[in-house]
Order: structure tokens, then C-alpha cells, then sequence
């Protein structure tokens, strides 16, 4: 059973995977007050809170509406809401990995958390920003070289065969819940580095 075929095993996946790369990066110990902002900081993100929309929201409204024989169908969605919300998306994803980058740079710890602080003399923090650095990588390539080429067939932006944008709209279905399932220990990683994981 694939738990990236339902919200709830995404979201469950994604919190098991956290607690993992907790354990493994950080000691075993019980941090309340990062672990509050942790999940404080999970329910704010304006980006993160698009992925969420799109598929907390969106993807099930969009499939009520195909069901709903003489219904108002999705057509006012795909049409003129996913666009806009995916420009959002897309370029927030940008901006977010930019400014990420630029942090860690300004911090002098972007080959540390990219190396996740393997190399000779990197802080013992590189590993847990490293590993919220990375996942935020895979995120960012998959909304640009799965989600939205795939989404560009499916709304008819470019042209497709049928058989074409059945093909599109898994894949970028599996990208979008692979990005909400890794969007939960990164989020997790990026606070555990400046207020101390909730292991710890």
C-alpha cells in the first residue's frame, strides 16, 4: 500500500520520516519548545500552504465535481484558478530556495549544509540545515521538472494526447504528494537548526 495515495498517509509518512531524520541527526531527547515551533511554524508557511491547498483542497473538489453528474463541473478551477495558484506556487518555491541559499551563505554554511556537514571543520548544525536544505532541493525540481510541465498537459496549456495527460496528471499527482510528505521533516529541519530539535 502506497501511503502517497491518500492525504492522511502522506501526512503519516511525512511525520514518521521526520521523527527518523530526528533521531538520526539530532540526540535523543525531548525539546518542547522547538517542537512547538515546529509545528507552529508547519501550520504558517505561506508556500508550503499552497502544496497543502492544492492538495487538501483543489484535488478532491476537482474529483467531487467530475462525479457530480449535471453539476457545475471543475472547469472554473482548472481554468482559472490552478493557473494562477501554480504561478504562485512555482515562483514562491523560486524565491523560497533562493533566499535559503543566500541565508546559508551569508552564514558562511552553504557547502556545510550541502556537504550535511561531512567535510572537515563544518558545525555540528550543518547536518539537520543540510538535510532541510536538500529536501527543499528535491521540492524545488519537482515543481519544475514534474509538477508544472505535467500540469501545463493536463489544464491544456500544451497540447497532449488523452492518453498523454492521463500519464501528466499522475505524475505530477505523485510529485505534488511527494512534496507534501517532504515538506513535513523539512520544515522540521530548517527550525531544529536555529532553535534546537525537538530530540535534543
Amino acid at each position: 500500500m502506497n501511503p502517497l495515495n491518500t492525504v492522511n498517509g502522506t501526512i503519516v509518512a511525512g511525520v514518521v520520516l521526520a521523527v527518523l531524520i530526528g533521531l538520526l541527526t539530532m540526540d535523543i531527547a525531548f525539546n518542547t519548545a522547538s517542537f512547538l515551533v515546529w509545528i507552529h511554524v508547519l501550520a504558517g508557511i505561506t508556500w508550503i500552504g499552497l502544496l497543502y491547498y492544492f492538495n487538501f483542497v483543489q484535488l478532491p473538489a476537482l474529483a467531487e465535481a467530475a462525479s457530480d453528474e449535471g453539476g457545475p463541473g471543475g472547469a472554473g478551477i482548472t481554468k482559472y484558478v490552478a493557473p494562477r495558484a501554480l504561478w504562485w506556487f512555482r515562483w514562491g518555491a523560486v524565491v523560497t530556495w533562493v533566499s535559503g541559499a543566500a541565508y546559508l551563505l551569508h552564514l558562511g554554511l552553504f557547502d556545510d549544509a550541502f556537504m550535511l556537514g561531512l567535510n572537515e571543520g563544518a558545525p555540528a548544525t550543518a547536518m539537520v540545515i543540510g538535510v532541510g536544505a536538500w529536501l527543499g532541493t528535491i521540492m524545488l525540481l519537482n515543481v519544475w521538472v514534474l509538477i508544472w510541465p505535467n500540469q501545463k498537459k493536463v489544464l491544456g496549456m500544451v497540447e497532449a494526447t488523452a492518453e498523454e495527460i492521463n500519464k501528466a496528471r499522475r505524475v505530477a499527482f505523485l510529485a505534488s504528494r511527494t512534496n507534501t510528505l517532504l515538506s513535513v521533516p523539512m520544515l522540521m529541519s530548517m527550525v531544529g537548526f536555529g532553535h534546537g530539535g525537538f530530540f535534543i
